[in-house]
């Protein structure tokens, strides 16, 4: 029974991961490309793709950032608990 459990809480933290990164990629993707893309074309000018590389860049740094801060905070009260 307890291997069942933990298989299926595998199952959940991989669907809450995966999740986690499309969110990530669709947030990503509307607020560089609202910042980014000021006219709209056929191709993407030399300024557009810097700044579309930059603002993608931030967006992984920070969820980065956010997710190992979030899991040492889970370990953390996981271990207070235990």
């Amino acid at each position: 029974m307890a291997s069942r459990k933990e298989a299926f809480m595998n199952t959940i933290r991989n669907e809450i991961a995966l999740s986690n990164a499309q969110e990530l990629l669709n947030k990503t993707n509307e607020k560089c490309y609202a910042k980014c893309i000021t006219k709209p074309g056929t191709s993407l000018s030399g300024s557009e793709e810097t700044c579309l590389a930059r603002c993608m860049d931030r967006y992984m740094e920070a969820f980065s950032i956010v997710s190992r801060s979030y899991q040492t905070r889970l370990a953390r009260e996981r271990d207070a608990s235990a």
